[in-house]
C-alpha cells in the first residue's frame, strides 16, 4: 500500500475565510472612494448611498447582526462627535454634505461606520494588539485625511501640521477604543450554544 503524503501545515485562512476578508476590505475601499469622491465632486449623498448595500451585506453576514449593528452605530456616533470637535476647533473644514453647521458631514460619519465593518473581520487580528492599533491609527488617520484633502473632499486648516497632529491624536485614541468595543460587540463570533443542546 503506498504511503499517503503528509499534509503540509497551512498558515493561511481557508478559501471561504480569505474571500470574506477580501470582500470586507473591498467593501470598505469602495465605500471610502464613493464617500470621498462624491463629496469632492459635489455629490455628498453618493457615499452614503453606495455604503448602504455594503453595510446591509455586512450585517447579513454577521452571526449576531444586532450586536454588530450596535458597534456600527457607536462608531458613527463617535465619528460624529470627534470630527465635529475638530471642525469646531478650527482644524477641519468640509464644504459638502454638512447638514448642521459645525457638525461633521454625513459622508464623514458614513466613513466611520464603514471603518467599523472591518473591526471584527479584516482587522480582527488587531484587537489584541491595542498599542499597535494606537500607532496604526496615529499614522493611518492623518494619511486618510491627507488623501481626502488631495482629492478635494475637505480641508485641513492652517497651520496644517497642527490639524494633522490633532487627527493623529484622535485616531490614536479612537482606533484601540473601537477595537476594544468590537471585542464586546462581536457580531461575527459564533452564538453561544445553549447547555444541553
Amino acid at each position: 500500500m503506498p504511503a499517503r503524503p503528509l499534509a503540509e501545515p497551512t498558515t493561511t485562512a481557508p478559501p471561504a475565510r480569505r474571500s470574506s476578508l477580501l470582500l470586507n476590505v473591498l467593501g470598505f475601499q469602495v465605500g471610502w472612494f464613493a464617500c470621498v469622491l462624491g463629496a469632492a465632486r459635489g455629490r455628498p449623498w453618493l457615499g452614503p448611498l453606495v455604503a448602504l448595500p455594503i453595510l446591509l451585506l455586512h450585517l447579513r453576514s454577521a452571526a449576531r447582526p444586532g450586536r454588530e449593528a450596535l458597534l456600527l452605530a457607536a462608531a458613527g456616533l463617535l465619528g460624529l462627535v470627534l470630527d465635529s470637535a475638530l471642525v469646531l476647533a478650527g482644524r477641519l473644514s468640509f464644504a459638502q454634505g454638512v447638514l448642521v453647521a459645525g457638525l461633521a458631514p454625513d459622508w464623514m460619519v458614513t466613513l466611520w461606520v464603514l471603518f467599523a465593518t472591518t473591526l471584527n473581520v479584516s482587522l480582527r487580528w488587531l484587537r489584541g494588539l491595542l498599542p499597535l492599533a494606537a500607532l496604526l491609527g496615529a499614522v493611518g488617520g492623518p494619511l486618510a485625511y491627507l488623501a481626502g484633502v488631495r482629492l478635494g473632499a475637505g480641508e485641513v486648516l492652517e497651520p496644517a501640521w497642527l490639524g494633522y497632529l490633532a487627527v493623529a491624536a484622535v485616531y490614536a485614541l479612537a482606533t484601540p477604543a473601537l477595537l476594544a468595543l468590537a471585542r464586546r460587540l462581536d457580531g461575527f463570533a459564533p452564538a453561544a450554544t445553549p447547555p444541553g443542546a
